[in-house]
């Protein structure tokens, strides 16, 4: 379930209830910060999905494949990032998620008063530039793409604005609380 995306009308059709019903108990596991859902940054140009959330667990430590729970630990760090901006700045804070209709997708953005700042993609090993940032980096108009990793390597691509690096230099960057 963690950070994939979540249909209520295939929970509604598995749990056999309404579809109300579902969106009910996904609020109180929300109220109880079980979980937490983000929205995709719709973007015409790339045929954005619109209305496919994504839900996150809170206690991240509970999901089991490394990679699920790596990509949810660092959704949680950014929700808290975006929480303290708008509670200590003022700022109006999104956390979003990139995908089209063709299924490219990037795991996070992070959006102020609707204009992305920065898109992050969760890698646990290092590797080479994610084709998917490089195809919504020249795309779309966000000013920085972050690939992080549990690794040590840490560079700028040459001609994209895409900077991979330790999940580490990436909080110092950005000045994750």
């Amino acid at each position: 379930m963690a950070g994939s995306p979540l249909s209520v009308n295939s929970l509604r059709e598995d749990l056999q209830v309404a579809h109300r019903t579902v969106q009910k108990w996904l609020m109180i596991l929300e109220r109880l910060f079980v979980i937490f859902r983000i929205s995709p940054f719709g973007n015409p140009k790339i045929r954005a999905v619109k209305k496919e959330q994504k839900a996150y667990m809170w206690d991240w430590s509970l999901v089991e494949e490394p990679g699920t729970r790596y990509e949810n630990f660092v959704a949680s760090q950014l929700l808290k990032y975006c929480d303290y901006l708008e509670d200590a700045e003022g700022r109006r804070m999104e956390l979003r998620y990139l995908r089209d209709t063709d299924k490219r997708e990037v795991d996070f953005v992070v959006v102020q008063n609707g204009t992305p700042l920065f898109g992050v993609e969760c890698k646990i090993n290092e590797q080479k530039v994610s084709n998917v940032i490089a195809y919504y980096a020249n795309r779309l108009p966000i000013p920085q793409f972050y690939q992080v990793h549990l690794g040590k390597k840490d560079y700028e691509h040459a001609t994209l604005p895409v900077r991979v690096c330790p999940f580490e230099a990436f909080v110092k960057e950005c000045r994750l609380p």
